[in-house]
């Protein structure tokens, strides 16, 4: 099962650069207005190694010089006392949400291995382009700036006493509304008990699918003798997906650029597959979003929003038989309970024409977190269609990664992000992750 390990990163001197300044979001959700927003932030700010100045493969010497400067300097030191980091984000759900959210977690090293090994799963499918970019700087800075996000099963909250005996090293709060507590765990009955605790379990990729997959490649293209190289691990930001406050919202999709798209038109060919509930009244966002809540069947079901307003919820027939099905036949039954394979294969693909490799490329979709930006991209006519889903449920996660399988790109959205810049795990497979004895 799981192996993990303490971590001994490399950190910033808080005095000199404090982490609310100096983190920013994961690469692959910063704009470039955010980018540069973050450069102006402080001279420091992570984003400088994570999205770097220069064009083409230059950029990721700037990288590499960069951190180099910053370790001379002293900007950034090696915290040579191993611990697990135990970290809180408290937060107003988006979308309107009242009530704070606590999510806690805690960075550590973890073993890499292959997918066929079934130790550590993905969920969802992964794009070719950014994992070459994401290779090219963690072999320009030989160190892994940006954690991964994996879940592991703790029904009984074991853990839970352990990761409480931290020391809180830094609190904060970033612009986005959310409040962080970060908190070293050194204790060595803790770190053993935690580390005990992840051998009972799995690991099931929330985020960071790309960036896992490259580290397993440059682990191999490394290679080397050292058994506990620090190559070997991946850092990660570890949650008990069996947590209450684990909290999944829904990613949305807009259809763009088809040759031809006609509501009507889709009504028909869906009326085999669906049963449809239809709406005239150009409702909003919240309202389409709150009847979806309230009126979805426990089987897959999405809303379907045309340029003009009009709406249908499309929910499945449950007296289809889904195996004969052309697209939905093929899918494992793991995957034909989800909102969103039932979308992708048996709309999207079937009845819109949008191939795998289309929806990969985001050739006719893009994919929304805000159902309100989106509905009002699509209402000022950059889009035909918008799709509005459900979160797909952290169970019917696991239950498809379980089965071997992965749902489509974008499936889930864990919010918020897990920021980079907390710690950064260097790579040199001449150090030793250290053991928890």
């Amino acid at each position: 099962m799981a192996e993990i390990a303490p971590l001994t990163p490399l950190r910033y001197d808080f005095e000199r650069a404090p982490l609310a300044s100096v983190i920013s979001p994961p690469y692959d959700v910063i704009s470039e207005a955010e980018r540069k927003e973050l450069f102006a932030r402080h001279p420091n700010n992570v984003v400088r190694l994570e999205l770097p100045d220069g064009e083409g493969d230059a950029k990721y010497g700037v990288a590499a010089a960069l951190l180099d400067e910053w370790i001379k300097s002293g900007v950034l030191i090696r915290d040579g006392e191993p611990a697990f980091y135990r970290y809180d984000q408290s937060f107003l759900p988006p979308g309107g949400g009242t009530q704070t959210i606590t999510r806690r977690g805690f960075l550590a090293a973890v073993r890499l291995h292959p997918f066929s090994d079934r130790i550590v799963l993905p969920h969802e499918r992964t794009l070719s382009g950014p994992k070459e970019d994401r290779l090219k700087l963690l072999r320009a800075l030989r160190t892994q700036v940006s954690p991964g996000f994996m879940l592991y099963a703790d029904p009984r909250g074991e853990l839970e006493a352990p990761l409480e005996t931290g020391t809180v090293v830094a609190e904060f709060a970033t612009p986005d509304a959310v409040h962080h507590v970060l908190a070293k765990v050194t204790a060595k009955d803790a770190v053993v008990a935690i580390v005990d605790g992840l051998r009972k379990s799995t690991l099931l990729i929330a985020d960071g699918h790309h960036r896992y997959e490259t580290s397993v490649g440059y682990r191999d293209e490394i290679g080397g003798t050292n058994p506990l190289g620090e190559h070997r691990y991946f850092m990660t930001f570890l949650v008990n997906g069996d947590d209450p406050n684990l909290v999944v919202f829904p990613t949305h999709r807009l259809v763009h650029s088809l040759p031809h798209f006609d509501f009507d038109e889709l009504m028909t060919k869906a009326q085999p597959l669906f049963i449809l509930m239809k709406r005239d009244d150009k409702p909003s966002a919240d309202d389409l979003l709150t009847w979806l809540a309230k009126e979805a069947p426990t089987h897959p079901a999405f809303v379907v929003v045309a340029k003009g307003g009009r709406a249908a919820m499309l929910a499945l027939k449950q007296d289809v038989d889904l195996a004969a099905h052309p697209t939905l036949g093929p899918l494992h039954p793991a995957l034909r309970k989800t909102d969103v394979a039932v979308l992708h294969s048996g709309v999207l693909e079937n009845l819109l024409g949008i191939t795998q490799p289309a929806q990969a490329a985001k050739t006719n979709i893009r994919y929304p977190q805000d159902a309100r930006a989106a509905l009002a991209d699509l209402t000022s006519g950059n889009a035909q269609a918008l799709f509005l889903m459900s979160a797909t449920p952290v169970a019917q996660v696991r239950d498809v990664a379980e089965a071997g399988e992965v749902m489509p790109q974008k499936s889930t959205f864990f919010h918020p992000k897990v920021p980079t810049g907390l710690a950064l795990h260097t790579l040199d497979p001449s150090r030793s992750v250290p053991r928890a004895t």
